[in-house]
């Protein structure tokens, strides 16, 4: 856990142990890029992965993104995407974030608003902070502590703004007993007993309990400044109020979004964000092939939701532009979970886990170099307490074991089988690959899976509220996850501590809710020394898989395309190994 600098850098490093997932991007091989509009040169095969390709100072351009799917939300406080926290860092600024440097430098946490990385109560009970001098909000008028503590006050609103972490409102207020910026009664809104704003240049933490990855928690867009007479509440993610180097200039959800300088930023105030582009603009689209192609031709920069070149595009890529192409490894695990309300008997969903075919999901994942390893539990390998070897269900082999499939079904009352329904996002082909793959192998015991293809965009909506998984008999769902931050905490406990239930921006998809898991949790959380922390988590994997509500697919990998057009290019560990976004520029 991390308590002090060097733990923190040390925490930082055990991810350095696994490249991670990198954002796709458009070039033309070798040559010149589709677009016409310069080169910054095909820097070579992995070129970017913890490392700098292109590096270069030079302002000016538009950075053009396009994706396949839009985020969660762009509120800094209700944002859960990975890719929605890169790209937050054009316009939220946080009291500590994280370091501008590839791979494993980047998990360095550095002073951002504030002067210095905060001063820790040696019981880590109280941090203090002072903010710098000359840091505004888009309009010039400067950002205060109480427009930090105000914006750090909206997680606890979940009935207006649901979604995004939760990790501060579970560290700062454990009993619940805040209601919200919306339901204070306090004449500034600001009721908050654990933030205390003396004055604007001072906030204090004050904790009930310590928590090693706090600082961590205030590196999130979630604890990001809003002020509140810029406050709108659930339309406030249609256009958030800047703190950082671009200003949203318009936004058609689904559609388009562009962003333009923000004239009362201070680079002096700012030693993280480049800010190299004049413009930069999104465009989304519904067709992930149309888009790949798009990208290799040059009309778009790079892929915003950094999923990798899909299967369509693959072989051109590898064959024909490899000097732009990235392979690493990501922090993710994909997955298939089991809402407990669905199917509640935890033999039936051994039946499910058993009957799999391990290597059918790898390929209809990309295979090894497109897809990932195997996985076989829910911690990756790169977190203290990870144990790759750790095979429960007998996955690492990659065939189905269907007498034990039976078995299970047996008993669980249901020899001949069950019906039930995958739930998948409409627009990752990949995943309604997976799903696919999961419905055939499941044929094979007699388990009818039915799949059910959502609006990706709805996610927060549909599988995150267990209300609607109920009603839609969602006994499976596709997704996958990458750590909130480098330890076990930032990685599991979203998806298995039962007080992490929500009804609606839900992550503990199975709902699992067991009193042994959230109390080694809060031991672990406690805990100062990472190897001692590492234990527990090892203890909360194998209860995780002990109670059959996850069925792990791989460790991804990624096939990712990298601009010859774009400008200092490299992987960053804090942002689970996307390309810094904020450090990101252009060849005119």
């Amino acid at each position: 856990m991390l308590k002090s600098s060097q733990r923190r850098i040390a925490a930082g490093a055990l991810l350095a142990a696994a490249t991670m997932v990198v954002t796709t991007a458009c070039g033309g091989g070798s040559g010149d890029n589709g677009g016409g509009k310069g080169n910054a040169g095909a820097a070579g095969f992995n070129a970017a992965v913890n490392k700098v390709a292109n590096a270069s100072d030079k302002k000016g351009g538009e950075l053009k993104f396009i994706g396949s799917q839009e985020a969660d939300n762009w509120d800094p406080q209700r944002g859960y995407y990975g890719f929605v926290w890169d790209f937050a860092r054009y316009y939220t600024r946080q009291l500590v974030t994280f370091k501008a440097e590839p791979g494993a430098a980047s998990t360095e946490l550095v002073p951002d608003l504030a002067t210095d990385a905060g001063k820790v109560s040696d019981d880590g009970l109280t941090y203090t902070f002072t903010l710098k001098d000359g840091i505004t909000w888009e309009d010039g008028k400067p950002i205060t502590s109480k427009d930090i503590k105000y914006g750090i006050e909206r997680i606890w609103a979940q009935d207006v703004i649901s979604g995004g972490p939760i990790y501060l409102q579970q560290v700062l207020d454990p009993k619940g007993e805040y209601k919200g910026p919306y339901k204070d009664t306090a004449a500034d809104k600001l009721g908050l007993k654990a933030i205390e704003t003396p004055d604007d240049k001072t906030i204090i933490f004050k904790l009930p309990v310590a928590n090693g990855d706090f600082l961590q928690m205030l590196a999130m867009p979630a604890a990001s400044p809003v002020r509140q007479d810029k406050d709108t509440k659930a339309k406030y993610g249609l256009k958030p109020f800047s703190s950082g180097p671009y200003k949203w200039e318009s936004y058609t959800p689904n559609k388009s979004i562009k962003l333009v300088r923000n004239d009362k930023w201070d680079a002096k105030t700012d030693t993280v964000r480049k800010a190299l582009p004049d413009k930069i603009s999104v465009t989304f689209t519904t067709n992930a092939d149309d888009m790949d192609n798009r990208l290799v031709e040059g009309e778009y920069d790079l892929d915003i939701n950094a999923t990798g070149v899909g299967a369509a595009a693959r072989q051109k890529v590898l064959q024909q532009h490899k000097d732009n192409v990235d392979n690493p490894q990501t922090g993710f695990i994909r997955y298939a979970v089991f809402p407990q309300t669905v199917i509640p008997n935890i033999e039936c969903r051994k039946a499910i886990i058993y009957a799999a075919d391990s290597k059918s999901l790898q390929t209809a994942r990309g295979g090894p170099q497109a897809g990932g390893d195997i996985a076989s539990n829910m911690l990756p390998p790169a977190l203290k307490g990870a144990d790759a070897t750790y095979d429960p269900y007998g996955k690492l082999g990659g065939a189905p074991d269907l007498a034990k499939a039976k078995e299970a079904l047996k008993k669980c009352g249901k020899p001949d089988g069950f019906k039930t329904t995958i739930a998948v996002r409409n627009n990752k082909k990949i995943e309604i690959a997976t799903a696919e793959s999961l419905q055939q192998s499941l044929k094979a015991v007699g388990i009818d899976a039915q799949i059910d293809q959502f609006d990706g965009a709805q996610t927060s909506g549909i599988i995150g509220s267990p209300k609607v998984v109920k009603e839609k008999g969602y006994g499976i769902i596709i997704m996958g996850w990458g750590a909130d931050f480098p330890t076990g905490q930032g990685f599991l406990q979203p998806l298995v501590d039962g007080r992490f239930i929500l009804q609606s921006g839900n992550n503990n998809f199975s709902e699992l809710n067991d009193k042994a898991v959230n109390g080694l949790f809060d031991q672990a959380l406690k805990e100062t020394d990472p190897t001692k922390a590492g234990e527990l988590y090892k203890q909360i994997n194998t209860k995780v898989s002990e109670a059959a509500v996850y069925l792990p697919f791989t460790h991804e990998k990624n096939i990712i395309w990298r601009s010859s057009r774009l400008t200092n290019v490299y992987t960053a560990d804090a942002y689970n190994g996307r390309y810094d976004y904020a450090s990101l520029g252009v060849v005119k």
